[in-house]
């Protein structure tokens, strides 16, 4: 793609994040969660006709940021990181996995912004991510991949295809078509609680200054064969921080990496993860919808990181962090979002690794 496509792209997404704070996705602010839940068992009905496949939705990707030969087809652009786990065992009330043994556990780490945009400015009011390797002592590994955002922007694969559809490149204008996605947004109200929260949250300055979300609900299961609901999220120890409106005009496009690798040569980087134990009623297959803040949590263990590197030289690189990758004691909900994304990552791993 020509870097007047790329421009014209950037621009686009300016213009997207301009409008959702001032214009066509004001009226949806006040939607309430029971309002977008009617709305997402439509749109579930309607998936049964029209299913969003894997491929599909790697071809949509590729449409709308371009093809970039042996790069990941979203969160192209990011840094890795290394360090260790160390789970708390009083968490194995509730779950068997070996992650919470107490042991010091390996750890490969990711950090990215989301879109498959290699040149995406650091600037981007969009999701961060953070993916997690975890190389337990038996050999197996366990995959944790998470986003900045508590909750996600689709409750069914086909609000995530639809979305990249939209944002396809029209060929004659080197962007998107506005129209496209102003009928997305209208048509897909899963989509607006993260929209709302990316325009009321400012990015980071650091990866080091973020929390981390899970967004979707996990089962964790004990000694005794008892399933427990829950979801998590990694808090950082340094403080979670926002950039202002002023930084956010004046800091460089491509911050992010350097921070990260700067604050590792200070020492090490922590995170706490926090586990929230769900009740009844909780939605267990809707990553758009959160649960009640007055819910059981429990400190899980300390995420640290001593070093960083750039993507290209990190040992992330080559990782297809496959969300269904789970060590015994934590399996998936039948949340179709997340079962969906398992073959997604996989088909874009084998167009990567195929220097596609």
């Amino acid at each position: 793609m020509s870097d007047k496509k790329v421009r014209s792209r950037r621009d686009f997404l300016v213009s997207i994040s301009r409008l959702a704070a001032t214009g066509f996705v004001a009226a949806a602010t006040a939607t309430t969660a029971a309002a977008i839940s009617r709305s997402v068992r439509q749109l579930e009905s309607s998936e049964k006709q029209t299913e969003a496949t894997a491929e599909e939705t790697v071809d949509a990707l590729e449409g709308a940021y371009g093809l970039h030969p042996g790069q990941r087809r979203n969160h192209t652009k990011g840094v890795g990181a290394l360090g260790t786990f160390v789970g708390n065992p009083e968490v194995r009330e509730i779950s068997r996995s070996a992650l919470f043994s107490g042991e010091k556990l390996d750890i490969v780490a990711r950090f990215s912004i989301a879109g498959g945009d290699p040149m995406a400015s650091d600037t981007e009011k969009s999701p961060r991510g953070m993916a997690l390797e975890f190389r337990l002592p038996d050999g197996s590994l366990h995959h944790m991949t998470m986003l900045s955002t508590p909750m996600f922007f689709a409750a069914v694969p086909q609000t995530f295809l639809d979305k990249f559809i939209a944002l396809a490149i029209d060929p004659a204008t080197g962007k998107p078509d506005l129209a496209k996605f102003k009928e997305f947004e209208a048509s897909h109200p899963d989509n607006v609680l993260q929209t709302n929260f990316l325009q009321e949250n400012n990015p980071p300055p650091s990866y080091a200054n973020c929390a981390f979300y899970g967004i979707h609900a996990f089962k964790f299961i004990n000694d005794a064969g008892k399933t427990t609901i829950v979801k998590f999220r990694f808090v950082p120890q340094d403080g979670e921080k926002q950039l202002s409106n002023a930084q956010l005009t004046s800091m460089s496009p491509n911050f992010l990496e350097q921070a990260l690798i700067e604050r590792t040569h200070k020492g090490p980087v922590n995170w706490d993860m926090i586990v929230t134990i769900g009740e009844p009623g909780d939605p267990e297959t809707n990553p758009t919808l959160l649960w009640p803040k007055n819910r059981r949590e429990m400190k899980a263990g300390t995420l640290t990181l001593t070093s960083a590197t750039p993507s290209n030289l990190a040992g992330s690189y080559e990782i297809n962090y496959d969300p269904l990758i789970m060590a015994d004691g934590i399996a998936p909900t039948d949340d179709p979002v997340l079962l969906f994304r398992s073959p997604s990552y996989a088909t874009s791993h084998t167009r990567r690794v195929r220097g596609l």
